[in-house]
Formats: structure tokens, sequence, C-alpha cells
């Protein structure tokens, strides 16, 4: 049973919650938002030996990231971490982050609308040559600009974004000061190894505080704010 151990932001007494309550835990504050949701082992590994996610994850992290997926407006990703792990048509739109244009062939037979390509000029051609129009977001000249997608999402109606990552999408979100939140899960595992962390890029300090921390089985969930002052 997952247990409520601080909620700085709804002020909630400590003690376990049901299932029908995470959606009310993982509210925003405020809108636009954008949170970024991943997960990491104690030893920091964000992936399992086969560079996937989904082999660290459990079933308290599957109903957190389902919540947060409901919440959404819409998903974005990068094309890289799409691929890797298999994305598919999702229960909101889908927006994939690629400087090349380059849509994951798993996701090139969605329904139209529901997948959205995000990419820069460099990328414009080959993005069309997979999505209509409508459905790219050109934003940037050899580069994606990040700032300018969102705010081109948030004219579209997305204001509470998600980002599933990877670690360099994340790394580039948070240098750009996009991120919000930080909803980390971190599992009970130690798997050594010479795996990859939640970010990766060049160096950075973006400080953050806890919103809300939940508990099941050793599994800690967490709402990390990032702090503006």
């Amino acid at each position: 049973m997952v247990r409520l151990l601080l909620d700085e932001l709804g002020g909630r007494p400590a003690g376990q919650v049901e299932p029908a309550e995470l959606a009310d835990l993982y509210a925003p504050p405020r809108l636009p938002w954008l949170r970024a949701n991943m997960v990491s082992t104690l030893d920091g590994a964000a992936t399992g030996p086969d560079g996937r996610s989904g082999s660290i994850n459990n079933n308290v992290d599957k109903a957190v990231f389902d919540t947060l997926r409901r919440r959404a407006d819409a998903v974005v990703v990068g094309a890289g971490t799409a691929r890797a792990e298999g994305y598919g048509e999702a229960g909101c739109p889908l927006v994939v982050v690629s400087r090349r244009g380059e849509l994951p062939p798993g996701l090139r037979s969605a329904t139209s609308g529901r997948v959205l390509l995000a990419t820069c000029a460099a990328g414009r051609d080959a993005a069309l040559g997979s999505l209509a129009d409508e459905h790219v977001v050109v934003e940037g000249d050899d580069e994606v600009d990040l700032a300018a997608v969102v705010r081109s999402l948030g004219e579209r109606g997305f204001r509470e974004l998600l980002t599933e990552g990877g670690p360099r999408l994340l790394t580039d979100l948070l240098a750009a000061g996009l991120v919000d939140e930080l909803c980390l899960t971190t599992t009970p595992r130690l798997l050594a190894d010479d795996l990859p962390r939640i970010t990766n890029g060049p160096a950075l300090d973006v400080r953050l505080r806890a919103g809300v921390l939940l508990e099941e089985d050793g599994t800690l969930l967490g709402r990390w704010l990032v702090d503006r002052g």
C-alpha cells in the first residue's frame, strides 16, 4: 500500500494513500506546468542492462506513470527514447523531439493528430516526410529551440506537459529553465555497471525542493519542485 510521507504542497497528513487519490496528489500548483517523470535505481541507473527504463520499474511506478499520463495534455519525449522504449500511440498526444526530424518507426502509423514532431529547420523536410504540416513544430535553425517548442505547444492548448526524457532531453530542458518539477521514482535495487543516469549532457546545477514524498515496499516516489528562488 502506498504511504504518504510528506506533502508540502497540499498539506495532507502522512498516512495511507488510495489509488484514486494519486491524481490529486500530483496536481500542479498552476498552469502552464512542465514536469519530468523518470525512474532510477538506488545507485543511479536510469535503465536496466537492456537499455530500457521498463526493466527497472515496478507496479507502483507504473501507477504513477499512468496517473501522470492521464493528467497530461501532451507527453514530450526524445526520439531516441521513444525508439528504445518502443513507444506506441498513447492516451494523449505524443510530441517527439528530433533535431533530424526522424519519427521512430513504431509511431509512423499512429492516428492523425496523436503524434507531433518537434524539430528544427534542418530537420523540417524529413519531418514532413512522416507527418502532415500541421503536426510538425519547427523551432530553431540547426538545433531544436525547446523554449519556443514549449510556447508553441501552449498555443495549441497543451498547458500541462509531461516529459519522459530521455536523459539528454531532460538535461536540455533543465538547462533552458523549462522544467517546473521532477517526478522521480527510486527503486530499491543496485545494478552497478556503466548504465546511464537520468541526466546526460553538459554540467548544470539545478536545485530542487521536496513537494511530495510517497513510499511502497521500499520504492520512493517524489515530486521535486525546481527552486526558482
